[in-house]
């Protein structure tokens, strides 16, 4: 899972009604979003995430990217551990046993201009001084579980000069770290990038900023066939989030050029509005086929094959590149993360093992991950997390005070 903001999960499902004023939008989405994120307290960082990592884990995802940007309290000012918010995300991943790259976030500007930050995005605010600080402070988190990267939120949030800025130190420190940033995800966006650098977004990231393998570029809905070149050049990861671009009317993502110019992807939970990998990857060729009017996209020209485990084998590599972990292969040396599927699984009865994967992807209408194991551990059995009743009835409270 290449990119998830845990606390979004206690608010999935709240923006599905109209005010009737035919405004409905990402940025009307955003604008609500930025209300609940006001009313967060250390606490409830902390239990939201231990409960959409438990989730996670029962789905099939064993390692997550969290682009962690609620930083601050509800005025904007920093707490007294400056790191407070992020240990509380770190705490949730060890609890429940999930493998996490903690992405703290880099959030300057409210967008191009630059322009200055706006009230609902006081909690996420940080010079790049201050920034670097509360970096620093993370890497006391890194263990057998935790890991950490960096990730300038966009080049609306992030200039290029204070990204550039941040980066460096970033990479002096831990040359190998994940970079991650949104980019291109909305039309809006990439109009006005052109209106003030007359570039667009990944065309000006590429030319103002030294991106490698180590980055990955969430969303990059709105690509050009020069952008889509360049970006499979520089070995980047494009970190799609099928459900959650859906859910907002971002775009379709063109998946099948992108493969074409050696382009590596992966897929992320995002809003969390769905926490299942199997239905990610489903929606990501479902889409791919709905815009080219053909079946099994995924596999090119006259390829044979399986469309499930293509599409798995894809989301493992890009996935793991941009987490920066070894995982999502069973190798000497590797980490010991692995799901088995319940054979007994309706959808998955009879199917030889390539086929079982299409049916798990495709066809699976209930959960069908059986066993999780991550770093050696297994951490859920019989489709349930060991800790699911204690961590859901603190989920339960949380939500009890937030909204009473």
């Amino acid at each position: 899972n290449l990119h998830s903001h845990a606390f979004q999960r206690a608010f999935a499902g709240e923006t599905e009604q109209s005010a009737g004023n035919g405004k409905d939008s990402f940025w009307s989405w955003r604008e609500a979003m930025y209300r609940f994120a006001e009313r967060l307290d250390p606490d409830a960082v902390e239990a939201i995430a231990e409960q959409v990592f438990l989730e996670m884990l029962e789905a099939g995802y064993t390692s997550v990217a969290e682009f962690h940007y609620v930083h601050h309290a509800s005025d904007g000012e920093p707490y007294a551990d400056l790191a407070e918010l992020g240990r509380r995300v770190a705490a949730a991943a060890r609890s429940v046993g999930i493998r996490l790259t903690l992405l703290p976030v880099f959030y300057e500007a409210a967008g191009f201009g630059p322009k200055p930050i706006e009230a609902g995005q006081r909690r996420f605010y940080n010079s790049p001084e201050r920034y670097l600080d509360l970096w620093q402070a993370l890497e006391r988190e890194q263990d057998g579980l935790v890991s950490l990267g960096a990730a300038p939120h966009s080049l609306r949030a992030a200039p290029l000069g204070s990204l550039n800025a941040v980066v460096r130190e970033v990479k002096r420190r831990a040359p190998e770290a994940p970079i991650h940033i949104h980019i291109a995800e909305q039309l809006r966006e990439v109009e006005e990038c052109l209106a003030h650098h007359q570039r667009r977004p990944v065309e000006l990231l590429l030319e103002g900023a030294a991106v490698d393998k180590t980055w990955c570029l969430v969303h990059a809905t709105h690509l050009s066939s020069t952008e889509q070149v360049a970006l499979g050049g520089a070995g980047v990861v494009a970190g799609l989030c099928p459900t959650t671009e859906a859910n907002l009317g971002d775009g379709i993502f063109p998946l099948g050029n992108f493969r074409q110019h050696s382009g590596r992807w992966g897929i992320g939970s995002d809003s969390q509005i769905t926490l299942d990998p199997a239905q990610e990857l489903r929606l990501l060729e479902y889409t791919q086929r709905l815009s080219l009017h053909a079946r099994n996209t995924v596999l090119s020209g006259d390829e044979a094959g399986h469309s499930g485990m293509r599409l798995l084998s894809e989301a493992l590599l890009g996935g793991a590149q941009a987490l920066g972990s070894p995982v999502g292969r069973l190798l000497p040396n590797c980490p010991a993360d692995l799901i088995c599927l319940d054979p007994a699984h309706p959808s998955l009865l009879g199917r030889d093992p390539e086929t079982q994967v299409d049916s798990w992807i495709f066809a699976s209408n209930r959960p069908a991950v059986a066993r999780v194991m991550v770093n050696g551990q297994w951490c859920v059995t019989e489709g349930r997390h060991d800790r699911r009743e204690t961590v859901q009835r603190r989920f339960a409270n949380c939500l009890r005070r937030l909204t009473g």
